[in-house]
Parts: C-alpha cells; sequence; structure tokens
C-alpha cells in the first residue's frame, strides 16, 4: 500500500508549504534587518545627541583640573551633578568621560561616571582604571584623540557583556586649542529596541502563518481537480508499463482529454511506451563516449601541465636567486603558458604566452611554441631575435591563423641586468621591496 508520503497531492501540499515557509523567513529576515537597522539608526542618533549636549557642560581646558581634583571640588561637583541630571532626563545608562593611556590607549582613566537611577548597574569611581575593552574601543579613541573623527559608535550585543547588550555613544571634549583632552560617552541599552523588534516580528510571522494555511488549503482543492487526478492516471500506466514492458491496450490519451500540458504528457508517455528501448540504447552508447571523451581530456590536462616547469625549487644548486609559477586553465586544457631556462650558466630565459582561443586547438599550438622559443633562445640570440625567428616559423602552414603573444625576457645573474622583447603581450609585474607593483613597459 502507499505510503500517505508517497502521494503526489502530499507532494504538492509540500512544495507550497516550503516556497511558502521561505518566503516567510525571507520577509521575517528582512523586516528584522529593517526595523532593527531603523531601530539602531534612531539609537544612535539619540546616543550621539545626548553626547553631544553633555559634552557642554564640561570645559575641556578643565579636564586635568578634573583629573586632580580627586572628585571633592565644587567645581567637580557642579559638572558631575549636571551630568548626572542628563543622564537621568535622557533615558541613558551611563554618561561617563575618560582619559585613555595615549601610549597605547590599552587602559582608560574615568574622571566622570553617572548612572540612570532605574539601572540595576553601578557607576564607576572617581579615577577608576581599567583595560580597554577590545582593540575596536582603541581604535575609536585614537581617532578622537587624532581628530580623525567628531563621533564613534560601539554595538556591543554578542560575547560576553557586563552590562547587556548596548551601544556607546562617544565624542571628544576639546580645549581651546583644538586639541582633544578626554572622551566623554554615552551607553543605551537595547533591551527596549529588542522588545520591541521581537513584537513585530512576532506579529508579521502570525500574519505570514494564517496567509500559508489558507493559500495551501485552496490550492490542495484546485490541484487535485486540474492536476493531481489526471497525473495519478498517468502515473499508474507508467509504473504498470515499467513492470509488465508492453504498450497499453487503451492509450492515455482516450482517457485524458485534457488540451493542456497534462494532455501532451499522456501522449508523449504513450509515444515513450513505444521509442523507450531504442531511446535507453542511444544513451548508452553517448554516455561511452561522453567517458572516453572525459578520460582524454583528464589525460591531455596532465599531459599539458607536465610540459610546463613544475618541480620546485627549480634549480636547487644555485642560491643566488630563486623562481615559482603556476597557471591554471580555464579549461580542461588552454593556450596560457609559461617558462624558464638556464641558457648558459650565467643567463635565465624567462616566458609568459598566450595562445589564441582555448581548448586542445591552443593547446597543441602552446606546446609547438613553447618547444620552440626554447630551443631558439637556447642559441643564446637576443630576446628579439628569438621571437623574430619564432615568428617566421609558426607562419609557416598556419593555416587556421593562430597566433600567440609572448613576453621573453634573458636576466643576466651576474649584473641582474634583463633584456626583454614583447611579441603583443601583457607587461610583466614587478613587486619592488616596498610592496608597491608596478608595470614593466620596456
Amino acid at each position: 500500500m502507499k505510503k500517505p508520503s508517497e502521494s503526489v497531492v502530499f507532494k504538492s501540499i509540500i512544495g507550497i508549504i516550503i516556497p511558502m515557509i521561505l518566503l516567510s523567513v525571507i520577509i521575517g529576515i528582512l523586516g528584522y534587518r529593517s526595523f532593527t537597522d531603523g531601530m539602531l539608526e534612531l539609537y544612535e542618533t539619540g546616543a550621539i545627541e545626548i553626547a553631544n549636549t553633555a559634552r557642554t557642560g564640561v570645559n575641556g581646558d578643565r579636564v586635568d583640573a578634573y583629573a586632580e581634583s580627586e572628585g571633592t571640588t565644587q567645581e567637580y561637583m557642579d559638572v558631575w551633578t549636571e551630568m548626572d541630571r542628563m543622564c537621568n532626563s535622557s533615558g541613558a545608562t551611563f554618561i561617563y568621560v575618560i582619559q585613555p593611556d595615549l601610549s597605547d590607549y590599552a587602559h582608560i582613566t574615568f574622571i566622570f561616571s553617572t548612572i540612570n537611577k532605574e539601572s540595576k548597574y553601578t557607576k564607576y569611581d572617581f579615577g577608576y582604571v581599567r583595560e580597554t575593552t577590545n582593540d575596536e574601543y582603541k581604535e575609536k579613541y585614537r581617532r578622537l584623540y587624532s581628530g580623525d573623527s567628531d563621533s564613534e559608535i560601539v554595538i556591543r550585543d554578542r560575547g560576553y557583556i557586563e552590562t547587556d547588550a548596548h551601544l556607546t555613544a562617544m565624542v571628544p571634549i576639546k580645549g581651546t586649542d583644538g586639541k582633544t583632552k578626554a572622551i566623554l560617552c554615552v551607553q543605551r541599552q537595547m533591551e527596549n529596541l529588542t522588545t520591541v523588534r521581537n513584537r513585530f516580528i512576532g506579529f508579521v510571522l502570525l500574519i505570514l502563518a494564517v496567509l500559508v494555511i489558507i493559500i495551501i488549503v485552496a490550492q490542495h482543492f484546485y490541484l487535485r481537480r486540474v492536476l493531481l487526478q489526471p497525473l495519478t492516471k498517468i502515473t499508474d500506466e507508467a509504473v504498470r508499463f515499467a513492470t509488465e514492458e508492453v504498450p497499453a491496450e487503451k492509450k492515455l490519451t482516450e482517457s485524458i482529454k485534457n488540451k493542456d500540458e497534462i494532455g501532451k504528457l499522456a501522449g508523449s508517455i504513450d509515444h515513450m511506451e513505444e521509442q523507450v528501448t531504442k531511446y535507453i540504447d542511444e544513451l548508452t552508447i553517448a554516455t561511452a563516449e561522453k567517458e572516453r571523451i572525459s578520460t582524454e581530456l583528464s589525460l591531455a590536462t596532465r599531459i599539458q601541465a607536465d610540459m610546463l616547469p613544475n618541480v620546485f625549487p627549480a634549480f636547487p644548486d644555485r642560491k643566488e636567486f630563486d623562481i615559482y609559477a603556476s597557471m591554471k586553465p580555464a579549461k580542461e586544457v588552454g593556450g596560457d603558458f609559461y617558462d624558464f631556462f638556464l641558457i648558459d650558466h650565467d643567463h635565465l630565459g624567462l616566458v609568459m604566452a598566450d595562445v589564441s582561443g582555448k581548448g586542445v586547438p591552443a593547446a597543441l599550438f602552446m606546446m609547438a611554441s613553447k618547444i620552440m622559443i626554447q630551443n631558439i633562445a637556447m642559441t643564446g640570440v637576443s630576446p628579439r631575435e628569438v621571437l623574430e625567428t619564432t615568428n617566421n616559423r609558426i607562419c609557416q602552414n598556419n593555416q587556421q591563423e593562430m597566433f600567440v603573444t609572448v613576453w621573453l625576457g634573458i636576466l643576466d645573474l651576474r649584473t641582474g641586468e634583463l633584456k626583454a622583447a614583447n611579441a603583443g603581450h601583457e607587461y610583466p609585474v614587478v613587486t619592488r621591496a616596498e610592496g608597491e607593483f608596478e608595470l614593466v613597459k620596456d
């Protein structure tokens, strides 16, 4: 007896459910990100505005005096009181002022620290020194002190966080000389954002779930009538033919009168019963031929790779220089190639080339060109003469009008002088000691 999961009805419904679920997930993700980004932007803007407002109450030229006050002078307490009022009226969790260790920004010292009275956390004491949270904070401190930035935002919502998920806005406190004397920070918890966001996503998912159920039920009845019943007849006939291997006494087109694709499928099944044996035979032959071609191409790839220098170090006895090269053809075989070889004890030949086209013809032309270039270069002539002679030879009997671009250089290992000739190829690139790249246009 056929299992429910094996029926076309079941699979059709699953085929509807899965896309709808995926659509719901995509919409949920997009809504989540869009809503989160919007809320984060508002949070960030609000935190920066709070920080800028709180900064107006701190005299940048008096930061050193604040730091030396031990938090007891009247001037210090007046600034702290106004900052504490701002912290509690703005809804911020913390507002504090710090001075980083400017040698490496690895430690910070708290000058002012206020906390919202409704918060469950505790503020930092005056003069408290702690390690900088991470490298991200170090970089932002540096940017604020160097003048590269007027404000910075840090969002912490992953990993171990002392004060739960939050964002911190930072602005520099500058003196009349324009230099940053300290950094004012405003921390806002993201708990409210998370609550609103989750409520929004839950509502969206609920609406999507209701829509999915409605669509599934409607599609079920519609597909069963116009699609699934005819398909069931076609399936039963296909199963019967696979078992009995003889054409049906009554063709499918006699019982299925559809004029759409279902009717065409029924006619195709009738035709298939007459042609299936012949088709299988032809398919077997084609598969064997494809495997043969694939094997030959694989062998050609290995042969071409073996034609190029591929053992490194290439010259283990030569300590004054080293060389390495590699090539990855776009197809199984191709026309790009490189080469290097010692012409004599003091001269090293270098070749970069590209044959027109791809595939087997380019690979054959590449092998012939490579051999000719090396053989002529070994005679000791100049790069120009090597390319001229090679050009004359490959032009003979070249009825397919294939061509190859070549850059050839001969390096004098004693002096470091490089003589080169270029036959339409890309210029080589040299990496300088400072790490910069440069095209060598000779």
